[in-house]
């Protein structure tokens, strides 16, 4: 049997509404991710420093100066190395359905449906970040 390490990536979602966590767990648990759950920063810098994530999914309110911050504060804080790859909501900054990426490993999102990201997920995968 192989390692469940290598088949299923941990994902921490950073999200300050329970029911916005909740589904978004929900979903990538579906696809086959292990999920981590944060409400705030510093609960993220708690969690990713228990359990070090594959990628961080930041989806609050800010603009993306601010939650680009937060990205890489939670993996100085944490111990992470710079290139787990952080991908934030913000709905402030950009379209709906579009992409920016930011920094070569943080991407700037607002999903138009869960597919969308699911795709996000896997490109990332190829272009050889830690998501399997």
């Amino acid at each position: 049997m192989p390692p469940i390490a290598l088949l299923k990536p941990r994902i921490l979602i950073v999200e300050e509404v329970q029911e916005t966590r909740d589904s978004i767990r929900e979903l990538l648990r579906r696809d086959g991710y292990h999920v981590d759950l944060a409400r705030d920063e510093d609960d993220a810098v708690d969690r990713a420093s228990q359990r070090p994530p594959d990628l961080i999914l930041i989806s609050l309110g800010g603009s993306a100066r601010v939650l680009v911050s937060m990205a890489q504060r939670i993996r100085s804080l944490s111990g992470l190395k710079c290139e787990i790859p952080a991908v934030i909501f913000s709905l402030s900054t950009i379209p709906q359905g579009e992409e920016l990426e930011l920094e070569g490993n943080i991407h700037l999102t607002v999903p138009d449906n869960f597919d969308q990201l699911r795709k996000l997920l896997k490109r990332l995968s190829r272009q050889g970040s830690q998501i399997h």
